[in-house]
């Protein structure tokens, strides 16, 4: 079973408040390389203009330390093929230690943490800031149990009122990559699943969308 964990990508769709929407427009046309090619065959070329915090990302270190790996320094073996758990936090705002469960059964893993807020994509809502988040002592947990990453269906993974971002300082400067606005976290399998988030490799580059997928044998 394959699940699809992020949201598709729209032109002008709004994904954090006051972040330009993406653009997307047609550099070359289906009619204009028609006219060039002039054998029947024709193709469309696009251009997407936009910022690297666009639909479901993956920040690297390097959005909070710059002298932490970018997008192309990341290591594959954070990204792919990695064991997968589900944190369970519906209904909670502030997600905390308790809430993630025996830290032994973290390490090395790919930590998801569903708190149901992605059903609010694409509306008002979902941009309005008392959104669920970590707190600063489950980053001390996910930090001490060698995560491989942590990913969230909500907004941010901090507190967007609190300056500190206890969750993007802890662990980035753990060098655990983080990603956010993740979907269909319900479908994923409390178990035996395993995680790809792949961002393009851009060298000097912070954050940029993924197509994270889930899979399992199941």
């Amino acid at each position: 079973m394959i699940v699809d964990l992020s949201h598709e990508i729209v032109a002008g769709m709004a994904t954090y408040p006051g972040l330009a929407a993406p653009r997307l427009e047609t550099v070359v046309t289906r009619d204009a390389s028609a006219a060039r090619l002039g054998s029947g065959a024709s193709f469309e070329i696009e251009s997407l203009t936009l910022v690297g915090n666009t639909g479901t990302y993956l920040d690297a270190p390097f959005h909070y330390h710059a002298d932490r790996a970018d997008l192309a320094g990341l290591p594959l073996e954070r990204l792919v093929n990695v064991p997968i758990v589900v944190v369970r936090a519906v209904g909670r705002r502030a997600v905390g230690a308790a809430d993630l469960g025996d830290p032994a059964g973290l390490w090395g893993r790919a930590v998801l943490v569903h708190t149901g807020w992605a059903r609010h994509w694409g509306t008002p809502r979902y941009l309005e800031l008392d959104c669920p988040h970590l707190t600063a002592d489950a980053v001390d947990v996910l930090v001490a149990a060698n995560v491989a990453l942590v990913g969230i269906d909500s907004l941010n993974i901090d507190d967007p009122t609190d300056p500190r971002r206890p969750a993007h300082r802890g662990l980035l400067g753990a060098d655990i990559p983080i990603v956010e606005h993740l979907t269909n976290l319900e479908s994923v399998p409390d178990a035996d699943a395993r995680l790809i988030a792949l961002p393009a490799p851009v060298r000097g580059m912070a954050s940029f969308p993924i197509r994270a997928v889930a899979v399992s044998a199941g």
